[in-house]
């Protein structure tokens, strides 16, 4: 599997701008995977903008122990969606 998401990545790479990443995700992706990537992507950054996680719980009907995996992954300093939420250069 590693292999195929290596792909994946090198494909999304390859693309020339956002509209035919969000062509590619589209067309790989079900509608209930789009959402659930939108949502953990709203609940990344409401975390980050120090938003308390009952309150993210309750505004996006999710649960705390996805909330808590997120917060997890903002508290490593390198990375990826820390630095990009950050708007530091990766």
């Amino acid at each position: 599997m590693d292999n195929s998401l290596k792909e994946i990545c090198n494909s999304v790479n390859q693309l020339p701008g956002v509209e035919q990443i969000e062509a590619f995700f589209k067309e790989i992706l079900s509608e209930k995977e789009l959402e659930d990537i939108q949502l953990r992507w709203e609940l990344m950054k409401k975390l980050k903008e120090g938003e308390s996680q009952r309150n993210i719980a309750k505004e996006l009907h999710v649960s705390l122990c996805k909330i808590t995996r997120g917060a997890k992954i903002l508290k490593q300093p390198d990375g990826i969606i820390n630095k990009i939420l950050s708007n530091e250069k990766i």
